[in-house]
């Protein structure tokens, strides 16, 4: 199956190219989803990251982080990371 919504493919390519940083903030995602503008105007992709962090997670690609620890999609608050899940 082929993800073809921008803003899941923007944390997923992040995470992908992560390398050794294996987490990214939700902040990263949008500002790659915004084409890295010099601005804030990437704000305003943070409510579409967000809602694809929460698919991402239900559907257990990623892991959503809050002090280093994954919590479930809905108590994703305050400062949180993400990163690929463990397909271990």
């Amino acid at each position: 199956m082929t993800n073809t919504d921008p803003a899941e493919q923007a944390i997923l390519q992040l995470l992908n190219a992560s390398g050794a940083q294996k987490s990214i903030s939700p902040s990263d995602a949008a500002r790659a989803l915004a084409g890295n503008p010099a601005d804030d105007s990437w704000r305003r992709s943070l409510s579409p990251i967000r809602l694809a962090m929460m698919r991402l997670a239900r559907a257990g690609q990623i892991e959503i982080l809050r002090k280093g620890k994954p919590v479930a999609p809905d108590d994703a608050h305050g400062v949180i990371r993400l990163r690929l899940a463990n397909t271990d």
